[in-house]
């Protein structure tokens, strides 16, 4: 699926809320009372209402861009035994970078539920097209 705005999907599968349901006005610092369990069916269609993309990094890839930029920035006025090092560490976590390279783009959607209710920052995997 191709996650647009305002195209019409389908749960894929069965979502459930194991936790408490709290009335929206209470802070969510001060847990209330709570007033229901709530289960969405799969199959229960809704609008996409906004797509968010985005590629997590790892602390691992964060590092190796720092340390990356790093080289090419400054690089070439570190003396050799500090850039040799640099480029270690770099090699070290070129793994890491590569695998994050591979994963490509993760989209989560805000869906609008033609029940009324609003599923926000849920992975795209969790619908399919009408």
């Amino acid at each position: 699926m191709t996650p647009q705005v305002g195209r019409r999907v389908k749960l894929a599968v069965e979502l459930e809320w194991p936790g408490q349901v709290a009335l929206a006005a209470e802070s969510p610092a001060e847990p209330g009372a709570v007033v229901g369990y709530l289960s969405l069916a799969a199959g229960t269609e809704g609008i996409v209402e906004r797509v968010d993309v985005d590629r997590p990094r790892s602390q691992e890839v964060r590092e190796y861009e720092r340390l990356k930029s790093l080289l090419d920035d400054f690089g070439h006025q570190m003396p050799s035994g500090s850039r040799g090092q640099l480029e270690e560490r770099i090699g070290a976590l070129e793994p890491e970078w590569l695998a994050h390279q591979e994963r490509g783009l993760l989209a989560t959607l805000r869906v609008r539920l033609d029940n009324g209710f609003v599923l926000r920052d849920m992975p795209e995997d969790v619908f399919t097209d009408v």
